[in-house]
């Protein structure tokens, strides 16, 4: 129970570190051996259970509580994801912190770092 509560617990606060990425890789691997249906099922509460954390619209409380009884149900008919649980009980997230993407242009002939400078330096786009 201390493994399923563990997990749980880590794949909410994923959740609310806004690494919804993190969260849909580790469900993928916890329910690789389940159907279609329950890595979809699971992937779609796992995004929901994050917007509706974003949102405030649930509690952190009543988010883990869900995941651990799917997480223990899944468990007594999948044991062999044991050790998938056990990893994520003892990987706790770390803090994500912003980034600000911006865009530079380049004229003219000489180095760019960091300022306007007109040079000859070209990139070509990625379609």
């Amino acid at each position: 129970m201390a493994i399923i509560t563990g997990a749980a617990g880590n794949l909410v606060a994923y959740m609310l570190n806004g690494q919804v990425d993190a969260v849909r890789s580790r469900i993928k691997r916890i329910f690789r051996g389940g159907t279609e249906e329950e890595r979809s099922r699971s992937l779609r509460a796992a995004e929901e259970d994050s917007a509706a954390l974003a949102r405030r619209a649930a509690s952190e409380t009543d988010v883990r509580a869900r995941w651990g009884v799917h997480l223990a149900a899944y468990l007594a008919e999948h044991p062999e994801v044991l050790p998938d649980l056990e990893d994520i009980a003892q990987s706790a997230p770390t803090a994500v912190e912003g980034m600000i993407v911006g865009e530079q242009h380049n004229h003219g002939s000489g180095t760019f770092i960091g300022r306007d400078n007109y040079g000859g330096i070209t990139t070509p786009r990625e379609s």
